[in-house]
């Protein structure tokens, strides 16, 4: 922490201010003599400061600094690296409302914040690189990244991700040597009698909104879906964590399946398309929010790549709904999951991987949004309960 220094005195406007904490940078105030000491290195009123003036006020009124604390702090304060800092910010670090990245970075600022760029840094090991690399993919403030890339130690792995890869790949793997079917399984009388896929007329089995995700059309479905959900999923979860990373994940799953619930009800649902796309159009949308922040190479090219791969997944998913089914009445799967997830990570998803660090219960913005889509959660069920009967919807028959 701070170093505890005894109490000091500031004057402002000829008034003293006594330290009430000597873990504050500065002492507490009203905000109106905040305000005068500012102005007092704001001779112009242009409502911002230079980080050297900063560097002045901390020394002439503040308890005294690690040389490494106050390298956190000011590269916290002056969040656009253009070396000045404004009234509201310096407000937030010397109040109560500092940000939890500062309150960490305090708390552990005997690290050294190193003033140069991670991409200077050479003679990196493999694992240091793939961090380094990982965190440019992810954070678009450079404060964060060096955050990150100091404290993360693999510990815990990316286990979410890559175990829910590995289940995939095995359900797969056994249902294709059952089926003796690897491109096209959907097309197999028998691929929709597992008790895994979703299925309007089994949609009591409450189980089925969740594990359809563990069944695929053919090899061409998992093997986008795989590539997507390694290539984006793995990164996001070594920087947010696995709990982050499966809220998204999850739904996007559940809001998948409960969409063609509503808008395709008598499709059946496999795939894990709902949660890899609600993480994929939440980093995509991340980027593009921080896109001047963002450092990671190619991200242009990047995006193109990430939005055409969807967009061929998807395309091959509505393809094979209107295609015409080998075994009819049974209507090939539906393609409205995939949208499901869209909406799940543009909306929920931008939320919780907008600041890697801060707690998700002290964000207002996540419970609106989780509000939300708890109450598109709740519509589904009483949807489900009652819609199908009232509307007289004729369903297929069971597998």
């Amino acid at each position: 922490m701070v170093n505890s220094s005894p109490a000091v005195a500031a004057h402002a406007e000829g008034e003293e201010i006594e330290v009430l904490e000597t873990t504050d940078v500065l002492p507490a105030a009203p905000e109106d003599q905040w305000k005068s000491l500012f102005d007092k290195h704001d001779p112009e009123n242009s409502g911002c400061i230079s980080t050297e003036h900063f560097r002045d006020l901390l020394a002439a009124y503040g308890s005294e600094l690690d040389p490494h604390k106050l390298e956190v702090l000011i590269a916290l304060a002056d969040g656009n690296d253009d070396g000045k800092i404004c009234y509201q910010d310096f407000v937030n670090l010397v109040s109560n409302k500092r940000s939890n990245s500062f309150r960490r970075a305090i708390l552990q600022g005997s690290r050294q914040l190193r003033n140069s760029a991670l991409r200077e840094e050479v003679g990196l090991g493999l694992s240091r690189r793939l961090v380094r690399h990982v965190d440019y993919e992810t954070l678009p403030r450079e404060v964060d990244r060096k955050w990150y890339f100091d404290s993360y130690n693999y510990c815990p792995p990316p286990w979410l991700m890559l175990a829910i890869t590995i289940a995939e790949v095995i359900v797969f793997m056994y249902y294709g040597l059952q089926l003796n079917c690897w491109v096209l399984q959907v097309s197999s009388p028998y691929f929709l009698k597992s008790p895994l896929p979703y299925h309007p007329q089994l949609r009591a089995q409450a189980w089925r909104y969740l594990s359809y995700i563990f069944m695929h059309a053919g090899i061409e479905h998992l093997g986008l879906n795989m590539a997507m959900q390694l290539l984006v999923g793995v990164p996001l979860e070594m920087v947010h964590g696995a709990l982050r990373i499966g809220l998204v994940y999850v739904c996007g799953i559940l809001a998948g399946s409960l969409a063609v619930s509503v808008a395709d009800m008598t499709a059946p649902v496999v795939g894990s398309s709902g949660g890899v796309y609600a993480l994929v159009s939440a980093h995509l949308a991340n980027i593009v929010m921080n896109w001047s922040g963002m450092k990671c190479q190619f991200k242009l090219l990047r995006m193109a790549m990430a939005l055409v791969c969807m967009s061929v997944e998807f395309g091959r998913a509505v393809w094979l709904r209107f295609y015409p089914p080998a075994f009819p009445p049974s209507p090939n799967p539906s393609f409205v999951a995939h949208l499901g997830g869209v909406a799940v990570g543009l909306t929920l998803g931008i939320v919780v991987l907008q600041n890697y660090e801060q707690r998700l219960q002290e964000q207002s913005l996540f419970w609106i949004f989780f509000s939300v889509y708890s109450l598109f959660i709740l519509c589904g069920i009483f949807w489900n309960i009652f819609a199908y009967s009232l509307l007289d919807v004729k369903l297929p028959p069971p597998p």
